[in-house]
């Protein structure tokens, strides 16, 4: 076992945990963060993407090993608290508004990639945004919608 210490969405974590568990595992079943998915366990799908600092990574294949002290950011970092509760980000508030979400697998890898894409200065170019998701498939929805929504969200993106 080992101790391993990093920020996740801004707070502090440890978790002793083997150093080549991976971090999707640690993600979901040590510390609550449904939000990425196992799809392929390969790093094909991106249904599991987190972005660890700074950078889009597929988490089933990072071992906690070399997460220590670094920056993880999830799909449920995305929101803002507030007192009157969540405020959803723009990102994801656009793929809401555009249906750019069916059954889900996807959409949390597609919102980490996108956000990653925004946050670079990303903007609403359809060529641009389709090469920033890649590596993250989508079973349902051919794209469109979700390419519709991250150029709206690029559109708003400070």
């Amino acid at each position: 076992m080992t101790a391993v210490r990093f920020l996740v969405n801004g707070a502090p974590v440890e978790v002793d945990v083997p150093g080549m568990r991976r971090l999707l595992d640690v993600l979901r079943e040590d510390l609550g963060l449904t939000g990425a998915k196992e799809g392929c366990g390969e790093g094909e799908c991106g249904a599991c993407t987190v972005i660890l600092d700074g950078e889009v990574v597929d988490s089933c294949l990072v071992p906690i090993c070399q997460v220590e002290g670094r920056i993880v950011r999830t799909v449920e970092g995305l929101a803002r608290r507030t007192g009157d509760g969540p405020v959803l980000d723009e990102l994801q508030q656009a793929f809401l508004e555009a249906g750019g979400a069916q059954c889900g697998i996807c959409t949390p890898g597609m919102l980490m990639a996108a956000r990653q894409y925004l946050d670079a200065g990303g903007g609403p170019d359809d060529v641009a945004i389709r090469t920033a998701i890649a590596g993250n498939l989508c079973r349902c929805t051919g794209y469109t919608k979700i390419v519709e929504a991250i150029a709206q969200a690029a559109s708003v993106h400070p």
